[in-house]
């Protein structure tokens, strides 16, 4: 059903050839039997109530600092920004009073 189609004559010579017939019946398999886990020989990894907290103190650490430097970040841009700002209306202030008094 899923399977392409190749056509039987790809090139035209005026002959028809008929179309072959595929069998669609599905064949039953047998399954090999299914692998069986064999146990690790290495430690399973327990946490225990220190360690669990130690991580999640770690995270929440990463999280503070992380979230403390993208601050400041934004903070530098803002102030840079606004110091950007003042001086060109500092600069206007200047060449407008210059114009008038000249």
């Amino acid at each position: 059903m899923f399977r392409p189609k190749v056509p039987t004559n790809p090139t035209p010579t005026g002959l028809v050839i008929p179309p072959t017939v595929e069998s669609t019946a599905t064949i039953p398999h047998t399954l090999p039997p299914a692998p069986v886990a064999q146990p690790s020989t290495r430690p399973a990894v327990q946490l225990t109530p220190g360690t669990a907290l130690a991580l999640v103190g770690g995270g929440t650490a990463v999280v503070l600092v992380v979230g403390a430097v993208l601050v400041s970040m934004l903070l530098a841009v803002a102030i840079s920004g606004v110091s950007v700002a003042v001086c060109a209306v500092v600069l206007r202030s200047l060449l407008a009073s210059g114009r008038t008094h000249h």
